[in-house]
């Protein structure tokens, strides 16, 4: 895995965090909850389906 992976799994939290605002994410593609966060190129965050490999931001 890519040593930009922050959070891996069911719940995840957006840029926008704040407590008590946890949002559980799931692929659009495959449906999987098995999304990790990262960071992209440009300091933007996307996400990456661990099931399948789809990426999205």
């Amino acid at each position: 895995m890519p040593a930009s992976i922050l959070e891996e799994g069911c719940h995840l939290f957006d840029a926008g965090w704040t407590p008590g605002t946890a949002t559980r994410l799931s692929c659009p593609s495959c449906g999987s909850a098995h999304v990790a966060q990262v960071l992209g190129d440009n300091g933007g965050i996307s996400y990456v389906c661990t099931a399948c490999g789809h990426s999205w931001s």
